[in-house]
């Protein structure tokens, strides 16, 4: 009985969240696979190792959000505000984080593999030891704060804009 009730909440959970105000909630280990959470505010939620796979996450605020170990794998976080968010060790492949702000995000060996970031903001963001294979960095906007991986390729680090 207690885990049909947990599963219905859960269920609920996930339906109809687009637009809510969701600030400072503990979602910790959250399951919100394919959640639609378009435009809602996630800002300082924790989401600490939550599943978000396939989650639509369009235009949200996850401003100081803490994403580490979350999976956001094939999420869309196209024009998603990330400032200051960590993402330590989130799997974000094929994730979509086209005009996404991350400025200033903790992306520490983070799973970026396929993923899209065109045109992303990643000044002062901290993608040491990310894997960034594959991913699409055409127009990224980075400056002198920000700590890319050595693992970029010359073709990946020459399609992103220095500013």
């Amino acid at each position: 009985m207690i885990r049909v009730a947990r599963l219905e909440r859960q269920a609920a959970l996930v339906d109809g969240l687009q637009g809510r105000n969701l600030s400072g909630r503990d979602l910790k280990g959250m399951n919100l696979s394919k959640a639609n959470l378009t435009g809602a505010d996630l800002t300082g939620a924790s989401l600490t190792g939550a599943s978000l796979k396939g989650a639509n996450l369009k235009g949200a605020n996850l401003e100081w959000a803490n994403l580490e170990g979350a999976s956001l794998e094939g999420a869309d976080l196209s024009k998603a505000i990330l400032t200051g968010a960590i993402l330590e060790m989130a799997d974000l492949t094929d994730a979509d984080l086209t005009w996404a702000d991350l400025k200033g995000a903790d992306l520490k060996f983070a799973q970026m593999l396929r993923a899209n970031l065109f045109k992303a903001n990643l000044k002062s963001a901290f993608l040491a030891w990310a894997n960034l294979t594959q991913a699409n960095l055409l127009g990224a906007a980075y400056d002198d704060s920000t700590t890319l991986t050595p693992s970029l390729t010359p073709s990946q680090l020459a399609s992103m804009s220095k500013v």
